[in-house]
C-alpha cells in the first residue's frame, strides 16, 4: 500500500475502561481499522486527562487509575477515514460511552514498511 500527499488523521479520545462486545473499546477500534485495510493505527495511553464530565483521570504512585485517557490515531486517505468514522460512531453509540472524535487534514511525507 502506498500513501503520499494529502490524507486525513482521525483521533478518538476515550477512556481505558470503555468496553464494546466484552473487550476494551480501543482494541475493538484498532481491529476494525485493520479489517478495513487502513494504513495504520496507534493507541496512546495518557497519564492524566479529563473529558465531558470534567472528572480528572490520572495515574499516581499511590493508586493506579483503571480509566486513564486513551487516544487512538489513524491516518489514511480522506475517503477511507470518512468511511471508517461512520462505523466508529455506530460502535461508540452501541458501547454507550463518552468519546470525542476529531479529524484533520495531513500531509503524508513518508509511508512504507521497513526492511
Amino acid at each position: 500500500m502506498t500513501l503520499a500527499g494529502e490524507g486525513k488523521l482521525l483521533r478518538i479520545f476515550l477512556g481505558e475502561s470503555d468496553r464494546a462486545d466484552g473487550r476494551q473499546l480501543f482494541e475493538v477500534i484498532v481491529h476494525l481499522a485493520r479489517s478495513k485495510g487502513m494504513a495504520g493505527a496507534t493507541v496512546l495511553r495518557g497519564v492524566e486527562g479529563f473529558g465531558a464530565h470534567s472528572r480528572i483521570h490520572k495515574a499516581t504512585l499511590l493508586e493506579l487509575s483503571e480509566d486513564l485517557p486513551i487516544v487512538i490515531e489513524i491516518a489514511d486517505t480522506s475517503e477511507k477515514i470518512e468511511a471508517l468514522v461512520v462505523d466508529i460512531d455506530a460502535l461508540i453509540e452501541r458501547a454507550g460511552c463518552g468519546a470525542m472524535v476529531t479529524t484533520e487534514r495531513i500531509d503524508v511525507r513518508r509511508y512504507r514498511a521497513g526492511k
